[in-house]
């Protein structure tokens, strides 16, 4: 009898012990960023009963069922959910662009630059190895290398984020961006999570859904997206999400974000449109939560709604994060562009392409 209470003290303790830690950890560790005030976000159209919401019915299924098939989708062998070899990039030693047109450059997944009227502009800069707050442990970047060294980046002007997820908001990145970065324009409630970054509060402009601001010549305007947020346990939806809309003198980009297809791209279009490139997601999309990332034939409709001339297709390209072929969005989205009559723009990763004229990258680098 006393040995077995031995036995039921030491469980206890050690299953207190293993709550104290996972609490310690949710609370402390700085990748899991900071959850806003209430007071910082419930003036917002979009946010209530403690959390922001879509206007249209967002839900994955989540059922026990659907769980079973996801397991058995992961265990599938031979599935070619990333690449067998290190995919194609261009090195990107100079960022000296001419300035006197826009250009582009896709970094993989939805990492992207921007020079847009002499400005340096980076999209969700997700520079890290893997997208978790552990990324020691997470699914791997496809390219064992990035096209370019962070310490030889030079100073940005902006920084933009579409959301507070991992695959776009890296900690350590930004740990090596903020000593080069400006300002950084977030949707309202990211902020929170640089400002425990080491990200002065002056230097963060925060912004709801249809919020513009003139900044350096140019147009920013936040605009709606359907999606989610959240980094860890307790803070699911804390944060707002959305997509961007950048207007210069010499030509207007859309930055989708991550979003499932609804009628908020023909009211962007309606605004803002038309664009003369549309950045717009197309990769980690499944039939199990179809209403928070659009498949590839989507993402060309999208395209069409927002009135964009040139479709750049990211989201793709950098992790695996669904059960797809890694080479699936592309394939489909540049077949779906074709039969629609859509200019789809495939550069490599690191490729700096000019945003004007009738040429732009369309080779067919993943084959």
């Amino acid at each position: 009898m006393k040995r077995s209470r031995i036995h039921a003290y030491i469980s206890i303790f050690s299953l207190t012990a293993l709550i104290v830690v996972a609490f310690l950890v949710i609370r402390f560790y700085p990748a899991f960023g900071e959850k806003p005030s209430l007071e910082r976000v419930q003036s917002s159209p979009q946010h209530s009963k403690g959390s922001f919401k879509n206007p249209i019915p967002t839900s994955m299924d989540t059922s026990f069922s659907t769980s079973l098939t996801m397991i058995r989708d992961l265990m599938k062998r031979n599935a070619n959910r990333k690449p067998d070899t290190d995919i194609p990039r261009v090195g990107f030693p100079s960022f000296e662009h001419p300035h006197y047109v826009t250009n582009v450059t896709w970094f993989g997944h939805s990492a992207s630059m921007i020079e847009i009227d002499g400005k340096r502009l980076l999209l969700d800069p997700m520079f890290g190895r893997a997208p978790s707050p552990f990324p020691w442990i997470g699914g791997k970047r496809y390219s064992k290398d990035l096209p370019f060294h962070m310490d030889e980046l030079p100073s940005i002007d902006a920084v933009i984020f579409s959301h507070d997820h991992y695959d776009h908001l890296d900690y350590g990145t930004i740990r090596k961006l903020r000593g080069k970065v400006n300002q950084f324009f977030v949707p309202i409630g990211v902020g929170s999570h640089l400002e425990r970054w080491g990200i002065h509060s002056d230097h963060i402009v925060e912004l709801d859904w249809w919020d513009e601001v003139e900044w350096s010549g140019l147009t920013l305007a936040c605009t709606p997206a359907r999606h989610f947020s959240g980094r860890s346990l307790h803070d699911r939806n804390a944060t707002l999400w959305c997509s961007w809309c950048i207007i210069g003198n010499s030509s207007r980009l859309f930055f989708s974000g991550d979003s499932g297809y609804s009628p908020h791209f023909k009211e962007i279009g309606s605004v803002y449109g038309p664009f003369d490139l549309s950045l717009m997601e197309c990769g980690q999309y499944d039939p199990r939560w179809a209403p928070i990332h659009m498949c590839p034939e989507e993402t060309v409709q999208a395209h069409l709604d927002v009135k964009g001339k040139w479709l750049l297709p990211i989201h793709w390209g950098a992790f695996t994060l669904s059960f797809h072929e890694w080479t699936d969005p592309i394939m489909r989205v540049t077949k779906s562009g074709e039969e629609q009559g859509v200019h789809v723009v495939t550069p490599r990763i690191g490729e700096t392409f000019p945003v004007e004229g009738d040429s732009y990258p369309s080779s067919i680098w993943w084959g």
